[in-house]
C-alpha cells in the first residue's frame, strides 16, 4: 500500500511518467474511523470495481478529521489513531491512501475546486464510491448530484455506498462510540467486526507504577479515548506474544491527570516494552476511573483490580484474536 500525504505530493506523483495513477483509479472519501463493518463494505465495493477496471483502489482521508478541525476538544473521541487506521486499510487490501491535511487553506476549497484539483487533476478518478448524503466544500455545494453531473461531462461514474445494518440500525462510528461509552463491548465488536482495541507506542511515564509496586506500560494517546475506566485486557506485543493484564484508560485523576493516558499492567511479565508498538484489546470493564485520597489507597485498589481481573480471566478463557 502507498501513502500519499497532501495535495502537493499527489500532484508531483500524478505528473510522473510511471505514476500508479496514470490510468486513473477507483476512489472513496471519508473518515474511516474504526474501519468498521460499514467501512469494510465500502472498501469491498471500491476493490471490486477497481479489479473490474484494472485500476488501483484509493481511500481519501483527512488529518485532522474535519470535526476535530471545527470542534477541537469538543469533537467526538476517535475509535482509532492515524497509524492504526493506516494498518487497517492496508489489511483491507487498499492500494493507495491519500491523506489530505484539513487546515485553513483546505477548508477554503469550494466543492468544484475540490473536484477539479483532487479528483480530476490529482487522482484522475474513473469511478467514485460515496454516500448520497456526502457534502464537501466551503460552500457546501459539493454533493452527490454535483459529482454525478461533473462525472457525466469529464468521464467518471459515481456510485452510492452500500449501507450495512446490524440489529436493524446502520453501522456507524457514532453508534460504536456510544456502545463503548455504555460498556457494551460485545455489541461494539459485532459492529466493528473485531474486538475493540487501541494500537500505540509505549513511552516513558513518570515511573509511578514502579514506585507503587506495579510497573505499567504507558501507551501514547494523542486524542481523548472512546473508553474510560479500568479494564481486563489482552495485549499483543511486537514479538507476537500475547499477555493478559489490566489497563486504566482516561485522565488519571489521582495523579493530577490532565493528559489522556492508557496505562497497561501485564501479569507476570518482566522486561521492558519502551518504544514497542502494542495492541491492547479491551475484554471486560472492572470499574470506572476514581480519584483516591492517597497513593496508598490507589495501591490497595490496584491490588483488588488485579484479583478481580484474574478471577474474570479464569472464568473466560482467552479467545483467538481475529
Amino acid at each position: 500500500m502507498r501513502l500519499i500525504r497532501g495535495l502537493t505530493n499527489l500532484k508531483i506523483l500524478s505528473r510522473q511518467v510511471n505514476s500508479p495513477l496514470a490510468e486513473g483509479c477507483v476512489a472513496t472519501i471519508g473518515n474511516f474511523d474504526g474501519v468498521h463493518l460499514g467501512h469494510q463494505t465500502i472498501i469491498d465495493q471500491v476493490k471490486s470495481k477497481a479489479r473490474a477496471l484494472n485500476l488501483p483502489s484509493v481511500v481519501i482521508i483527512f488529518e485532522p478529521q474535519p470535526r476535530e478541525f471545527f470542534q477541537g476538544l469538543e469533537a467526538p473521541p476517535r475509535l482509532m489513531g492515524f497509524r492504526h487506521k493506516l494498518g487497517a486499510l492496508l489489511a483491507a487490501g487498499i492500494d493507495i491512501v491519500l491523506c489530505l491535511k484539513f487546515d485553513e487553506t483546505f477548508r477554503g476549497y469550494s466543492g468544484m475546486g475540490f473536484i477539479e484539483d483532487v479528483l480530476i487533476e490529482g487522482l484522475a478518478v474513473r469511478h467514485l464510491v460515496v454516500g448520497d448524503d456526502f457534502r464537501f466544500g466551503c460552500d457546501r455545494a459539493g454533493d452527490f448530484g454535483l459529482l454525478e453531473a461533473v462525472g457525466a461531462i469529464v468521464g467518471f461514474s459515481v456510485e452510492n455506498t452500500r449501507t450495512i445494518t446490524v440489529a436493524g440500525e446502520r453501522v456507524s462510528s457514532t453508534r460504536i462510540r456510544n456502545l463503548l461509552l455504555e460498556n457494551q463491548l460485545e455489541k461494539a465488536e459485532a459492529l466493528l467486526g473485531y474486538p475493540y482495541c487501541i494500537f500505540g507506542r509505549v513511552v516513558y511515564g513518570r515511573q509511578l507504577g514502579r514506585r507503587i509496586g506495579s510497573p505499567t506500560a504507558n501507551v501514547l494517546l494523542s486524542q481523548m479515548p472512546a473508553l474510560r475506566g479500568v479494564y481486563v485486557v489482552r495485549v499483543t506485543l511486537e514479538s507476537g506474544a500475547v499477555q493478559d493484564g489490566v489497563a486504566n484508560i482516561g485522565l488519571r485523576p489521582t495523579v493530577d491527570g490532565r493528559q489522556p493516558a492508557l496505562e497497561v499492567h501485564l501479569f507476570d511479565y518482566t522486561g521492558t516494552l519502551y518504544g514497542q508498538h502494542i495492541d491492547v484489546v479491551f475484554r471486560h470493564k472492572l470499574r470506572n476511573e476514581e480519584k483516591f485520597d492517597s497513593i496508598d489507597a490507589l495501591k490497595a485498589q490496584i491490588a483488588r483490580d488485579f484479583d478481580a481481573a484474574r478471577l474474570w480471566l479464569a472464568e473466560h478463557p482467552r479467545m483467538e484474536h481475529h
